[in-house]
C-alpha cells in the first residue's frame, strides 16, 4: 500500500556502507611498487592462418599448369589448395623504422627572435606605412584608369569618317544584264 498523500517510491533499496560495488579479482596484485617494479607485457603472436589473407597468384598460377581454365573450375581448385600469405610480410613488428641521421632532431624548429633594435627604431611601422602608402597609389592607379573615357561609335566616326560610296546611276532592272 502507498502511503497516503506521498508518491509512491520507484527504485530500489541500495545496500549498507560496508557493501563493495564491481567484480572481486583473486589475482596476487602488489599495488603500485608491484607495477613500478616490473612490466607484464603482451608478447607479439604470429598471425593465425585463417587471419592471414589468402594468396590469389600463386593458387591461379598453380590452377593453370593444373589445365583449369573455367571459374568453376578455379573456385574447386581454391577450396582443394588453400594457400595462404606468408604471416612475414604483413607483419608490422617486422618492418625496420626508417634510417634517420643520429643527429636529426624531430619537431618544429623555433622561430628567430625579433630584433630588439628593429622594434626601438620602430622598423615595423615604417615597412607598414611604405606598404600602405604603395596600396594606396595602386588603388588611385586603378580610379584613374576606370575615370577614362572610352571611345563610341560616334566619336569614332567624327575622327575617322567612313569613305564615301561611289554613286551608281539607277538602271532599269531588266538592263541589267545588258
Amino acid at each position: 500500500q502507498a502511503e497516503l498523500g506521498k508518491p509512491q517510491r520507484n527504485c530500489y533499496t541500495l545496500p549498507g556502507y560496508d557493501f563493495s560495488y564491481g567484480l572481486y579479482s583473486q589475482r596476487m596484485d602488489g599495488g603500485v611498487p608491484e607495477a613500478i617494479g616490473q612490466w607484464n607485457t603482451v608478447k607479439p603472436r604470429p598471425p593465425s592462418v585463417q587471419n592471414t589473407a589468402r594468396d590469389f597468384i600463386t593458387m591461379n598460377r598453380g590452377a593453370l599448369k593444373a589445365g583449369y581454365t573455367t571459374a568453376h573450375e578455379f573456385n574447386l581448385y581454391y577450396k582443394a589448395m588453400d594457400i595462404r600469405c606468408k604471416p612475414e610480410e604483413y607483419s608490422h613488428l617486422k618492418r625496420d623504422p626508417p634510417k634517420v641521421p643520429a643527429d636529426m632532431t624531430y619537431g618544429i624548429t623555433t622561430r628567430p627572435c625579433t630584433p630588439f633594435f628593429d622594434l626601438i627604431q620602430h622598423k615595423y611601422k615604417e615597412l607598414w606605412m611604405e606598404q600602405q602608402r604603395a596600396l594606396t597609389a595602386a588603388l588611385q592607379e586603378e580610379k584613374k584608369k576606370k575615370r577614362e573615357v572610352r571611345d563610341t561609335r560616334t566619336t569614332l566616326l567624327r575622327k575617322q569618317p567612313l569613305p564615301a560610296k561611289e554613286e551608281s546611276f539607277w538602271h532599269l532592272p531588266r538592263l541589267q544584264k545588258v
